[in-house]
């Protein structure tokens, strides 16, 4: 490849998010699963393998190490919960372990959502398109806004706070300039701008007085830890920011790839419904859903699962060799870059029967499970993965039980890595004629 960059700008190539794309089709098929590159200024192995993929994950902090490109890791800052390592690691990941399990069972949070839903459905009245994923983001946002940081949606300082975190976000898909002006160099000094007013993070974040009867979760968790009292700013700052942007994100786009998939998939669709309608009929009129009802929604976790498999929220992940790795003999050295590229045992052949199929019923096969890695492994794996399914389901409940909905024939999901849609997933939607 090129000076310096190397492959990277066909590696990052955009293509359908269903795929692994060209390049690494390309280089599977004359090299195999696991390759050598030069990638994000530093050699690299790539790796398409299930098996290392799995070894690589597992070995976290004893083989390998993350290793994100410096660009990112100026717009993450220090504290991330994706840069830091060791202990440091364990004590950030601790909050948002604690934040996903507090709030998955919450009824005070499945009310949230629930109210937030019927709030967005009802917006739609009337109207006969939209541009759904821009509509998923507002919802996530302001749902994990409201429930970090007890911030209603309405409010002036959520709008200030949407601003900046809409600023942080644009520099992840911004040249990495740190010239004043530039997307990067606002998205670098956003995470500081957002907190710094508003009394809703750092110091302020244990003085809301809101607690866990009005949601506000995060500042129960700070308030019981002892270690996690004593973080500082900067380190509490990042921690809100992990989870709005982990429940913003990559929820806002796992809605809406399975809109997209169960419109292409007639007979899921109608499954899907089917185990709504009868968790509904079960309950009484305007009875809210509760985590009861959750546990009953097995196809529609199957759904998820497979949208996660199918359209890859997360393409590949970025790690280091802390020590020269042999592995089925090649070796690995000390200090390159080891890239477990996540989409390829998700769309392996030799691993899926119908591959390329949506077929969410694969699921009921428990060893499914073991090959895929939509929500990462080892001590990484994704810490909000439970919460987000939460909120998936219960959005979808109340979207499928209240609108019909056709996408464009033009749109599918494309990695850039990260997953957007052809045209924002343009949606033609109907009203049905009752909520069951």
């Amino acid at each position: 490849g090129w000076p310096f960059i190397g492959e990277t700008l066909e590696f990052l190539s955009p293509h359908r998010s269903n795929s692994i794309g060209t390049f690494l089709q390309q280089r599977c098929s004359r090299y195999g699963k696991v390759f050598k590159s030069h990638l994000f200024g530093s050699p690299a192995i790539v790796s398409c393998d299930n098996e290392f993929n799995m070894f690589i994950l597992q070995n976290e902090g004893k083989l390998f190490q993350a290793s994100y490109p410096k660009a990112m890791q100026g717009i993450l800052g220090q504290y991330s919960l994706l840069i830091v390592s060791g202990e440091h690691h364990r004590k950030l990941r601790g909050i948002t372990v604690s934040f996903s399990a507090m709030s998955k069972s919450s009824p005070v949070f499945h009310s949230r959502i629930e109210k937030l839903a019927f709030s967005m459905l009802e917006s739609w009245r009337g109207r006969r398109e939209i541009a759904f994923l821009e509509e998923m983001k507002k919802f996530t946002l302001s749902l994990m806004v409201k429930t970090v940081l007890s911030i209603d949606p309405e409010e002036p300082v959520a709008m200030r706070f949407l601003q900046d975190f809409r600023t942080y976000m644009k520099g992840f898909i911004s040249l990495p300039l740190n010239v004043p002006g530039s997307a990067y160099a606002k998205a670098v000094k956003a995470p500081a701008r957002t907190c710094s007013n508003d009394g809703n993070c750092g110091d302020g974040i244990t003085t809301t007085s809101s607690g866990e009867e009005n949601g506000d979760f995060l500042e129960v968790i700070l308030s019981k830890h002892s270690s996690i009292r004593q973080m500082n700013d900067d380190e509490k700052v990042s921690s809100v920011l992990d989870i709005v942007l982990g429940g913003y994100e990559t929820t806002s786009t796992l809605i809406s790839l399975i809109v997209y998939f169960l419109h292409r998939s007639p007979a899921a669709l109608l499954a899907f419904k089917e185990e709504h309608e009868a968790i509904r009929r079960n309950k009484g009129k305007g009875q809210p859903l509760g985590w009861e009802d959750y546990q009953k929604m097995d196809f529609t976790r199957n759904v998820t699962k497979e949208a996660v498999r199918c359209g890859n929220l997360v393409k590949f992940l970025h790690r280091k060799a802390l020590q020269d790795v042999e592995f089925k003999g090649h070796l690995i050295p000390r200090g390159w870059k080891v890239l477990p590229v996540l989409a390829g045992p998700n769309l392996d052949p030799s691993l899926h029967h119908d591959h390329l199929q949506f077929n969410p019923w694969r699921w009921t096969d428990k060893e499914i499970g073991k090959k895929t890695m939509g929500y990462g492994g080892g001590p990484r794996v994704c810490p909000g993965s439970d919460l987000a399914k939460v909120m998936v389901a219960f959005f979808l409940h109340h979207l499928v039980l209240t609108y019909r909905w056709k996408v464009k024939e033009d749109e599918y999901p494309i990695a850039y890595p990260y997953v957007e849609f052809r045209n924002g997933l343009q949606v033609e939607i109907e009203p049905v004629e009752s909520h069951v």
